[in-house]
């Protein structure tokens, strides 16, 4: 079918082409039969079926860095931050152990209001707090109800930071007579801290006195044992 249209085409043409003694409006007219032919030869080769689509193609060869840009504008400076608090780097000393130790082999003190046994300490620190101990052998006899009182002094005066260090040893029912078989002795202890002490020598003491509201017995301190008072300084 095709080389019919073909054949036909070139037979038209070729009777169509012009000679020399053809006047210029038959030129004309066969421009324009030849349009019109290749109108028709377009518009065959449009039915033509679309062929099947080829492989991708691989991708090109990557190109070169581009010119660098110009520096932005510089940015505005940001509001003003709060004032931060101060910090000082303290650096805490080595804590060097300080104790001391007084003991007795035998006290044997009878007496009721008094002091009775004292141990003299150097302290290094002002800041820092005393542990105390007494370790010893406590009695006390009555006929009626009556309490003693064991507690420390420090350079004379009791403990304040926070409160006394003290205990105490109450008897309800006594004997008629002090010479009774109530009579017990017993090994107990009288500890605690004192802070706000000032530093240097201390003169530690421990001493024997009254309840509050109740009447004396016949106290005894370190009966046939050893007492002993230890002092420790301590870091707070």
């Amino acid at each position: 079918m095709l080389s019919l249209w073909v054949a036909l085409l070139l037979i038209t043409s070729c009777l169509l082409l012009p000679t020399e003694s053809e006047p210029d409006n038959q030129k004309v007219k066969q421009r324009a039969l030849r349009q019109k032919d290749l109108d028709i030869i377009d518009r065959y080769n449009g039915l033509c079926m679309q062929g099947s689509m080829g492989p991708p193609g691989r991708d090109g060869t990557p190109g070169v860095n581009g010119i660098p840009g110009t520096p932005g504008i510089p940015g505005r400076d940001g509001a003003k931050g709060e004032k931060g608090e101060c910090m000082r780097e303290s650096v805490e000393e080595a804590w060097t152990p300080n104790f001391k130790q007084c003991a007795w082999s035998a006290l044997n003190y009878g007496i009721d209001l008094g002091k009775i046994a004292e141990c003299t300490f150097t302290k290094m620190r002002s800041y820092s707090a005393l542990r105390v101990v007494f370790s010893g052998s406590l009695r006390l006899k009555c006929k009626t109800a009556c309490c003693q009182r064991w507690y420390f002094t420090f350079n004379g005066a009791e403990c304040a930071g926070p409160l006394p260090i003290e205990a105490i040893i109450y008897l309800d029912q006594g004997s008629a007579e002090f010479n009774s078989t109530i009579n017990i002795h017993r090994t107990s202890t009288v500890e605690g801290l004192c802070e706000g002490i000032s530093s240097g020598l201390v003169d530690v003491a421990v001493w024997v006195g009254t309840c509050s509201e109740y009447p004396k017995g016949d106290a005894s301190t370190g009966w046939n044992s050893v007492s002993r008072i230890i002092i420790e300084e301590l870091p707070k």
